[in-house]
């Protein structure tokens, strides 16, 4: 499913931001996007997305921006600074010199004051882009659940038309049986002619093409995965898969019918049947 979330927090003087983003796919295919210093974050921000999310192609961007100056400390080479002072001094004693050296002057000769970047603490960072990935999933389910209410709706809406369907195809079958018997009972009497027709024959004809046609079966299984269909759209839980090989299971009971119809009309409602199913398989890949 589509969906977009992003979060902001202020943690140990640190402003951490997590923005994600996914769109529809099979599966979880996740990316995780962050500064190339905090790669540590990868494995666990992967962990935290499967946890959360079940389908869909998913980029995560991770941001860390600390303090200005928050990250370095300042360090003093004491070794140079001491040879600094003894030149100093060697100086101010060979040449009568006043000895005015001070702190600022001395911290002002190269390389006597340097910095560094503080190394983070992977644990504690970690930490904190997680709790602030949590927030950021919680905007970005607000949204993907906005839009699953609405493909629920139109599979729903879907749903009922194949069961409207379903009931023309129950009404037709035995009409189309009735009609074979006349058909056969006309061919029978055109070829015959004035001989007696064997009325048990015609029977019998008749009841193996409705044996061999009959589609109750597949009906009947066909609206007992639209039961199950609604059921599925009524669960909080990740229910794409399940609606996956279900849809499959429709497709199969109408390709049976199609094939057992032997009759335009019936043949002609099992196509539009076949068009609502591949609709809902649509859409439901857009499901988590």
């Amino acid at each position: 499913m589509t969906g977009y979330g992003r979060a902001r927090q202020v943690l140990h003087g640190r402003t951490v931001t997590v923005e994600l983003r996914a769109v529809n796919h099979r599966y979880l295919d996740c990316t995780v996007k962050a500064p190339r210093q905090f790669g540590f974050l990868d494995d666990a921000v992967k962990k935290a997305a499967a946890a959360r999310i079940a389908r869909g192609k998913t980029e995560i961007y991770v941001s860390v921006e600390t303090d200005e100056g928050g990250d370095l400390s300042v360090t003093v080479n004491h070794a140079l600074a001491e040879r600094y002072l003894a030149a100093l001094r060697e100086l101010s004693e060979k040449y009568g010199l006043r000895d005015d050296v001070t702190v600022m002057s001395l911290a002002k000769l190269p390389d006597v004051l340097g910095s560094e970047r503080i190394e983070q603490d992977a644990d504690e960072l970690t930490q904190d882009v997680l709790t602030v990935f949590a927030e950021a999933c919680d905007g970005f389910d607000q949204m993907r659940e906005r839009e699953g209410e609405k493909l629920a709706e139109d599979v729903r809406n879907r749903a009922s038309v194949i069961e409207t369907l379903v009931g023309e195809v129950e009404k037709r079958s035995p009409e189309r049986v009735a009609e074979y018997r006349e058909k056969l009972l006309a061919r029978m009497r055109e070829v015959l002619e004035s001989t007696d027709i064997d009325e048990t024959r015609i029977v019998t004809e008749a009841a193996i093409y409705a044996d061999k046609t009959a589609v109750d079966e597949e009906t009947v299984r066909l609206r007992s995965h639209l039961h199950q269909l609604d059921g599925m759209l009524n669960e909080v839980k990740p229910v794409g898969r399940k609606l996956d090989f279900l849809v499959q299971e429709m497709n199969r009971e109408a390709n049976t019918i199609g094939s057992k119809a032997n009759d335009v009309e019936m043949a002609q409602t099992v196509v539009n049947i076949k068009s609502e199913i591949e609709k809902i398989r649509e859409q439901i890949q857009n499901i988590e």
